[in-house]
């Protein structure tokens, strides 16, 4: 049986590990990011997600709009690096043609493909944003290293494999807890 401190100690425990999922920022799409708001904050670097974060799932090249948005970010001064759970194949064959460096197969919410990613971009994590779709890996992974967050609305959600479906519900859980913590959720964002 739990004594009343133990129960608080667990509750405060619970909401700091809540909080780690929680974005900074949540837009509907990266079109909507404005460089200059994040340089004022600090920002030097990028580390975004590639599927449903930049293009579709599905999508194999960068549209023209992104093309013009990731030369927008590199002409602010702000270094990028792809950071993707996909294979090798997928990520490359996307990165490569838009000289952008990438990591792959990254495991995220790991520290690994973070650290990696701030290594190529000569960065710290204070001076870094994190953009993906995802609370349990982008978010989370990068909260926990010390980034700025960025929460997009995934761009074709109905193209996303099991393992993405499944984190899709378990974010709803998170999403419905940080709510009876009376944390902000912007319904329409998600």
């Amino acid at each position: 049986m739990h004594s009343t401190v133990d129960q608080l100690e667990i509750e405060s425990g619970v909401k700091r590990l809540l909080k780690l999922f929680l974005p900074d920022y949540q837009v509907n799409s990266i079109y909507e990011l404005d460089p200059d708001d994040f340089r004022s904050r600090g920002i030097k670097g990028v580390i975004t997600d590639l599927d449903n974060t930049l293009v579709g799932a599905k999508d194999k090249l960068a549209t023209p709009e992104l093309v013009r948005w990731l030369k927008r970010l590199q002409t602010a001064g702000f270094g990028v690096v792809i950071v993707s759970n996909n294979r090798r194949a997928r990520v490359s064959s996307f990165a490569e043609p838009l000289n952008i460096p990438y990591i792959y197969s990254a495991r995220k919410p790991t520290a690994r493909a973070f650290r990696r990613a701030l290594a190529i971009l000569g960065l710290k994590p204070s001076e870094t944003l994190m953009i993906g779709d995802q609370m349990l890996t982008d978010v989370f992974g990068a909260n926990r290293m010390g980034m700025l967050t960025l929460l997009v609305q995934p761009i074709a959600p109905k193209d996303e494999g099991i393992l993405t479906r499944i984190n899709r519900w378990l974010e709803k859980l998170v999403i419905r807890r940080l709510k009876q913590q009376g944390r902000p959720w912007e319904e329409s964002k998600r």
